[in-house]
């Protein structure tokens, strides 16, 4: 009897050690009293906003020099369609991972070539902007035209309890601002 006994302790103390090799818990070699007593991080889902594209701005036109809105003068046209995120956030931040999908399609006057998309992406919470960058997107474009993928994975704003307000959203699109001059080289 005391052989059976044995042996099944001796078995069950072979799984437990085998067990804790095994674990990435950061409680490991802490008796089963001591991890009962570890004070336990709640974990809480936060508000993440929704990203948002406008009509006028989910959409960018380039033209040849002097043709605005001259369709035959239009080197390219993108378009920025479908946005999706993910949050993280610690207590004094909320970081927004962003993804959205776009196309551009050669016009009449373009090129096959690299170009640069004027991408502006802001936070907005209620009528306050809360954070703005714009950013020079490059997308290789072939002949005919190509879909892109964008990416923006530290948007970073101030974080309250239980995450951002319900009134926060993320503004996605083009830099519709008047055209700058290119910079003349020496």
């Amino acid at each position: 009897m005391f052989g059976k006994i044995s042996r099944g302790l001796l078995a069950a103390s072979f799984v437990a050690a085998l067990a804790g090799c095994n674990s990435s818990s950061s409680t490991e070699g802490l008796t089963s009293a001591a991890q009962a007593q570890q004070p336990v991080t709640p974990v809480v889902q936060a508000y993440c906003p929704q990203v948002v594209m406008l009509d006028q701005t989910a959409v960018y036109r380039a033209y040849a020099r002097g043709g605005q809105d001259n369709p035959e003068k239009l080197l390219y046209q993108a378009s920025l369609a479908d946005a999706t995120r993910q949050c993280t956030a610690n207590e004094t931040t909320l970081t927004i991972n962003m993804v959205a999908q776009g196309r551009i399609v050669q016009g009449p006057a373009g090129t096959p070539g690299k170009v640069t998309l004027p991408v502006l992406v802001e936070v907005i919470d209620g009528d306050n902007v809360i954070y703005s960058q714009k950013m020079a997107f490059p997308v290789d474009m072939p002949a005919g035209g190509t879909q892109f993928i964008f990416n923006k994975p530290d948007v970073q704003i101030p974080n309250a309890p239980g995450g951002a307000s319900r009134f926060t959203r993320v503004r996605l699109g083009f830099e519709t601002g008047p055209a700058k001059k290119p910079a003349r080289r020496s």
